[in-house]
């Protein structure tokens, strides 16, 4: 994604392992800026993954076959790659604004020094809250309540 300059910030569960638990999880999703250029630019990034997808079984395929604009089909896209699964949001339940949500981001870099931007804690939260209860994460709430705690605590102090 950086290399095709996507605008992007990590969501789910890697970003919550990358910066808070190592918790299982079994794919990387990803929230696009949903301008038609960030789109285009996401589609051939994922072409470069050799990432595959489709609505339907029948439909499965390389997304490098697709015409270009496949990404405006949809809101959400579940798309797997030789390097594991992929889920790509053009929008995200409890977060309206993919502007104000990037400002609040927070700049890192994984293990291996790739740099990313990942969705800020507060958002992380906002965005559990606004699930229905059986799709909430619990234990991540809670992490997220308790470090948002201690962070205001710590800079109230």
């Amino acid at each position: 994604m950086n290399g095709w300059q996507v605008e992007y910030l990590l969501i789910g569960g890697m970003n919550f392992l990358l910066r808070h638990q190592p918790v299982l999880t079994f794919d990387v999703d990803l929230w696009i800026n949903d301008r038609e250029a960030n789109r285009r630019h996401c589609e051939r990034a994922l072409e470069s993954l050799d990432a595959e997808w489709g609505e339907s079984d029948s439909d499965w395929g390389k997304v490098a076959r697709r015409c270009s604009r496949w990404l405006d089909r949809q809101l959400v896209f579940c798309l797997t790659s030789p390097s594991g699964a992929i889920d790509i949001f053009r929008s995200v339940t409890g977060l309206p604004d993919w502007a104000a949500s990037r400002e609040r981001a927070s700049r890192e870099r994984t293990a291996s020094g790739t740099p990313y931007w990942g969705l800020s804690d507060e958002d992380m939260l906002l965005c559990q809250l606004a699930l229905e209860p059986p799709y909430q994460k619990s234990q991540r709430i809670a992490t997220l309540e308790r470090v948002l705690r201690e962070q205001n605590r710590d800079g109230n102090a």
